[in-house]
């Protein structure tokens, strides 16, 4: 089957289609844990545009120059509608480079805490790299791999 004629309100297993794609991002989530309790967030690199993406990412948010906003994510605030028309048109610019840049991925809403059920949310893989490039950039995730 081909997304481009997938019809979702027509697909007879649509709760099966959820759980794979919730199951995918919870994969992703233990996988990117994994990596930072065995690598310091300062020494890792997501993608092969982490630069341009942090870059982007201060120009488009400057309130992400300021280590602490990048240390807790305000999910209303992200999801509101000026929150989405920002990350809009931050993502354009990446749309043909980044892989899957709006696949569903888990997110931790504080980098001092680890994944929970309350201090997780789901974003798009784009707003997922942008935070956590910026979280390693200013050392927020070095904790985890020294416990």
């Amino acid at each position: 089957m081909s997304l481009s004629t997938f019809n979702a309100e027509e697909a007879e297993n649509l709760d099966d289609i959820e759980k794979q794609f919730a199951v995918k991002a919870v994969t992703q989530a233990e996988t990117y844990w994994n990596l930072l309790t065995k690598i310091p967030g300062t020494k890792l690199k997501l993608t092969p545009y982490d630069d341009e993406i942090f870059e982007a990412l201060l120009k488009d948010f400057p309130e992400f120059e300021n280590p602490e906003y990048a240390s807790k994510i305000n999910e209303d605030e992200m999801k509101s509608l000026s929150g989405k028309d920002r990350w809009r048109k931050f993502m354009k610019p990446f749309e043909e480079k980044i892989d899957d840049f709006n696949f569903g991925t888990l997110l931790r809403t504080d980098s001092s805490k680890e994944y929970d059920q309350e201090g997780t949310i789901f974003v798009v893989r784009l707003q997922f790299y942008a935070i956590e490039i910026a979280r390693n950039k200013y050392g927020l995730n070095d904790w985890i791999s020294q416990k």
